[in-house]
């Protein structure tokens, strides 16, 4: 679609409230399939990384490095697709992103066949893009929502990512015999699914997100850019506590849930126990977003964001002093983990949306979520090390009271003069 096409559908839209309702409805539709796909493709990394990682270099210590690895490939990829994005469209930046991640997966199953370390690793940074671009896709379904919906726009990308994401840890076992018949390590079978899958969702975003819902949405701010709700710009309060409730929130998930795998199997749990626990994790990563996003738009973002600190405490006290052996305390307190992760993110997504309008918002999204990712790459780098020296229980607890510090900063939040705070 042209610009000059672009700027007509908007100008109908401007007039037309209905219009406008059946347009975002067919975003989301799309998104959700996107995300269906996507959800998918980064269950491989999350599950089977550090484990990989584990069984190639012989070693605890550097299990956490795949996990830093794909989240710093995340922060490069949301960086450019915050820039492409705010000059093309979300159709071709989320287009990239997915084909990036499937190509970075394909490579990671050609290490594996070739145990070639330096390989795993360079794939692993690509990988990453994938990763960046699912969650960069929940920022699609915001671009035409009204300000009072954009919570539960961003939980229908985060429900629909529920169903690839939760079937891939699940399919650990059939994907490592499917691996093996291939002649390849059984650790490698995610990744191939992984590639379907981001290959998939790319090609359906690119080809099916039509008109732009981001370019729609910046004509419309050009020609009336009083409707908008903002807390002030790229720099404006509630761009800042946004970004620090997803930060900490995805450093403290992130820390917990690289080391959890490695955890259990060194305590004799195998990989479908493995698999349980951490799809059950992802399940509680994004399912709750049915209830947990409309509740962002009635309750407000920051008591939600508050909410989000204290669940995730509760998630590294249960995880840390769990007896190794209980499966039912270990799904517990990953799924505690997965809520409260759910809760920072989404409360965090819509005081960042709400902060910006359409002349910076991709550029402003795509800048916190490096910030997200290059937290996520600190929190794994480190968590074998601190499982190393101190053990898992210490990683645990201190995940839970990292999380704690996201609530003084929503002290400033109440500064804002945001409508939904």
């Amino acid at each position: 679609m042209t610009p000059v096409d672009t700027a007509r559908v908007a100008e109908a839209l401007a007039t037309d409230d209905d219009a406008r309702a059946r347009l975002q409805r067919r975003v989301l539709a799309v998104v959700v399939l996107g995300q269906v796909l996507g959800g998918a493709g980064l269950a491989a990394g999350i599950t089977v990384g550090a484990l990989l990682a584990q069984e190639m270099l012989g070693s605890d210590d550097l299990s956490g490095v795949p996990t830093a690895l794909f989240t710093l490939g995340s922060a490069l990829t949301a960086f450019l697709i915050g820039r492409i994005t705010q000059r093309h469209g979300r159709r071709v930046g989320i287009g990239i992103g997915f084909t990036a991640g499937g190509v970075g997966a394909i490579g990671v199953v050609a290490a594996a066949a070739t145990d070639s370390v330096a390989l795993l690793f360079a794939a692993l940074f690509v990988y990453g893009a994938g990763t960046a671009t699912n969650l960069q896709a929940r920022y699609a379904g915001t671009d035409l929502a009204a300000p009072a919906a954009r919570g539960t726009a961003i939980s229908a990308a985060l429900v629909a990512t529920t169903f690839g994401a939760v079937a891939g840890p699940n399919l650990v076992e059939p994907l490592g015999s499917l691996a093996g018949a291939l002649g390849l390590p059984p650790l490698a079978g995610p990744f191939l699914l992984a590639a379907a899958a981001f290959l998939a969702a790319g090609t359906v975003l690119f080809a099916l997100l039509r008109p732009d819902p981001f370019l729609v949405a910046a004509h419309l701010h050009r020609a009336n850019p009083g409707v908008a709700t903002t807390t002030g710009g790229a720099t404006g309060p509630g761009v800042i506590v946004g970004a620090t409730v997803m930060v900490l929130t995805q450093i403290a998930m992130i820390a917990i849930m690289t080391m959890t795998p490695v955890h259990m199997r060194a305590h004799g749990h195998g990989l479908g126990e493995i698999g349980l626990v951490i799809g059950i994790h992802v399940a509680a990563m994004f399912l709750p977003s049915l209830i947990t996003g409309p509740l962002v738009d009635r309750l407000g973002r920051v008591p939600m964001a508050a909410a989000a600190g204290v669940v995730l405490l509760l998630a590294g006290l249960l995880a840390g002093l769990a007896p190794p052996d209980s499966m039912p305390l270990l799904v517990t307190a990953l799924a505690l983990l997965g809520l409260g992760w759910n809760l920072g993110l989404i409360s965090g997504t819509a005081l960042l949306v709400d902060a910006t309008t359409p002349d910076n918002r991709a550029r402003v999204q795509g800048t916190v979520d490096v910030l997200i990712a290059l937290g996520g790459a600190g929190g794994g780098a480190l968590s074998g090390v601190v499982v190393a020296g101190a053990g898992f229980p210490a990683l645990a607890l201190g995940g839970g009271v990292l999380a704690l510090l996201l609530i003084p900063a929503l002290f400033r939040a109440r500064s804002s003069p945001s409508r939904a705070v």
